[in-house]
């Protein structure tokens, strides 16, 4: 019976009714309706846009701006051979993903891993990554293993 439709409402204490202002000194909301007295914040329309600071020079614009942001960068982890010399079995297969897990590197780039032909290396792998350097792909395929390209 109680579960009609007709029957619902929220639970009590859970709503309230809204502020009326402006409604005479009884309302405890009167003359001034919550919003001190006088000023450009007690106006209608009345309010400051952010970062304006009174007139003076804002902070924004006091700073001096330097250097440049390439949006077009391309935003690869990098991860030499060397660093993955000893830390895998013969005929692994490697990707960004098993670097990551077993800590190698520390995260995954937008645009992928790229291999570095830097310091020892003679494992037999297969690499799969975004890019690889010419030392890189050289020294792999030296060593028995496959560079692939994703």
């Amino acid at each position: 019976m109680a579960n009609e439709l007709s029957r619902l409402q929220p639970v009590p204490g859970s709503t309230r009714s809204r502020k009326r202002i402006g409604r005479g000194q009884g309302s405890g909301n009167g003359t001034t309706c919550g919003k001190g007295q006088k000023g450009q914040k007690s106006r209608s329309g009345g309010n400051v846009k952010p970062g304006f600071e009174g007139g003076q020079m804002p902070l924004a614009r006091r700073l001096p701006k330097r250097g440049f942001h390439n949006r077009f960068a391309k935003d690869y982890e990098t991860v030499n051979l060397g660093q993955l010399q000893g830390r895998f079995d013969a005929g692994a297969e490697i990707d960004a993903a098993v670097l990551k897990e077993t800590g190698v590197i520390a995260r995954i780039g937008r645009d992928g891993l790229k291999v570095l032909g830097g310091g020892e290396f003679d494992t037999q792998l297969t690499i799969r990554a975004a890019k690889f350097s010419a030392s890189a792909v050289q020294r792999i395929e030296a060593a028995g293993g496959k560079a692939e390209v994703v």
